[in-house]
């Protein structure tokens, strides 16, 4: 797959009024591959999880299957075997034709139908502003050996120059296809990465169609921007209580003092384990000063006794909560965050005053508070 949209959904949106008793056709051409590879036809299920739905086998270059037509637009994919990587499309009750490239899964791809033409369409310019990314990454590195400091600083402005075009360009796209599930997708990803603000977002979603606008897509955005509204600075945090290391039931509200951090982060992420000796200084420092801190750990389902070890390592004697759900943590979606070391610091009525602060900025910031 060229890009996978990185985003786990469950799609029930616009579809073509059909017969139920139709099928649509899916036809394959499989280069390179050897009689009997097998191609898996997978679905997200109720879990936004990918599970095959059906096997197909590579009978002289090709594959085929038909499937019946429905009032759903679907997200699917093509795996194939020993090949670690996906094929995104889309079921939309027209026929389709998959080209999968042995020496290149990167450029397979399935054409038929909007919502296919357009993903490939996206795909395509991405790939191209990929690829002049990466020359100007190698030239960049080149210059830097060489010691040529005015080439560095035009590749410079040139990787900053086309960031801006390709920020630009999936605002014009989604602005443009925004009635597609395609559309809302690429506004979801582009929203979590913050590569679009809140207001533009909600424009976008003003100008829904109603039935697009009910969809279970867009409800999840909705929610999405409202979590993220409560998150934002000068908003108040939003309680929670989860598991100490004892097992105890702790909340946000019982670890509140003058000020108060909320600090996420995980065993296995390396910026965090770098950044907390920082946090571990100024704890120390302003504790006694009012300063508090409570950790919510993503650390996954039975690294329990990695988690805590990883405390005791790193010095951080403060309160720790965690669930051990990884990144379905539900403090984390709570909080909005898609990426850690994430921090919000509280004032004493719990109302957020900063925002992912670190190193010497953070121990700033707390001094300017406590001194």
């Amino acid at each position: 797959m060229r890009r996978i949209i990185g985003l786990f959904i469950t799609v029930l949106l616009i579809g073509c009024n059909t017969d139920s008793g139709d099928n649509f056709a899916l036809n394959g051409n499989a280069f390179g591959f050897d009689d009997g590879t097998e191609v898996y036809v997978m679905e997200f299920d109720s879990k936004n999880q990918p599970s095959p739905v059906d096997t197909l086998t590579v009978n002289n270059g090709k594959f085929t299957a038909s499937y019946p037509k429905s009032d759903e637009t679907d997200l699917m994919m093509l795996r194939v075997s020993g090949i670690n990587a996906n094929i995104i499309f889309f079921a939309e009750n027209e026929d389709l034709t998959a080209n999968v490239y042995k020496d290149s899964i990167a450029s397979s791809f399935v054409a038929g139908s909007k919502q296919n033409e357009l993903y490939n369409e996206y795909n395509q310019e991405i790939v191209e502003i990929s690829a002049r990314k990466l020359a100007i990454n190698k030239a960049y590195k080149q210059a830097q050996i060489e010691q040529d400091g005015i080439m560095v600083a035009e590749l410079r402005d040139e990787n900053t120059k086309l960031t801006a075009q390709e920020r630009a360009f999936k605002r014009d796209f989604v602005n443009n296809n925004s009635n597609t599930l395609f559309g809302i997708m690429l506004l979801s990803e582009m929203f979590n990465r913050e590569e679009i603000t809140t207001n533009e977002t909600k424009a976008i979603l003003d100008k829904l169609s109603p039935k697009m606008a009910s969809s279970d897509l867009v409800t999840t955005l909705k929610a999405t921007i409202e979590a993220k509204k409560k998150a934002e600075v000068g908003g108040v945090a939003p309680n929670f209580s989860a598991p100490d290391p004892n097992g105890d039931m702790l909340s946000l509200n019982d670890a509140l003092g003058k000020y108060t951090i909320i600090d996420f982060w995980a065993s296995w992420c390396r910026p965090c384990r770098m950044e907390n000796p920082n946090v571990v200084k100024v704890y120390n420092k302003y504790h006694d000063k009012g300063l508090n801190i409570i950790s919510v750990s993503l650390d996954k389902s039975g690294q329990k006794a990695r988690w805590l070890k990883a405390i005791e390592d790193d010095k951080m004697d403060w309160y720790h909560v965690s669930n051990l759900k990884f990144w379905q943590d539900p403090i984390a979606r709570q909080y909005n965050v898609r990426s850690i070391p994430a921090t919000f610091l509280l004032d004493d009525q719990g109302r957020i005053i900063d925002k992912n602060l670190r190193g010497k900025a953070l121990e700033n910031k707390i001094a300017s508070l406590l001194d």
